[in-house]
C-alpha cells in the first residue's frame, strides 16, 4: 500500500480564466485525490492535493501542462500543512 502525501501547490502562468481549477479538480477525481484548488489575487492558483505518494505525484506531472489555453510557468510545492478531508473541491 502506498504512503500518502499531502502537499500545497502554487502554480504561476497563465493560469486564470482557462478552466485550470475545475481541470484539475476532474484530474484529481480521476487519481482519487482529495483537497482543494483556488484562484489567488496574485494571479496564480493554488491547492492542496492529499492522497497517495504516487497519485499525488501524476497529478502534480499533469499540472505542470495543465490545460490546453493554460501556459504554465513554474510550480511550488511545500509540504501540506493541514490534510483535507474527502473529496475535491474548487473553493473562492
Amino acid at each position: 500500500m502506498s504512503e500518502t502525501k499531502s502537499i500545497h501547490v502554487v502554480i504561476r502562468g497563465r493560469v486564470q480564466g482557462v478552466f485550470y481549477r475545475k481541470w484539475t479538480q476532474e484530474r484529481a477525481r480521476h487519481h482519487g485525490i482529495a483537497g482543494w484548488v483556488r484562484n489567488r489575487d496574485d494571479g496564480a492558483v493554488e491547492g492542496i492535493f492529499s492522497g497517495p505518494a504516487e497519485a499525488v505525484d501524476a497529478l502534480v506531472a499533469e499540472c505542470r501542462d495543465g490545460p490546453p489555453a493554460a501556459r504554465v510557468e513554474s510550480i511550488d510545492i511545500t509540504v501540506a500543512e493541514s490534510v483535507p478531508g474527502q473529496g475535491f473541491e474548487v473553493t473562492d
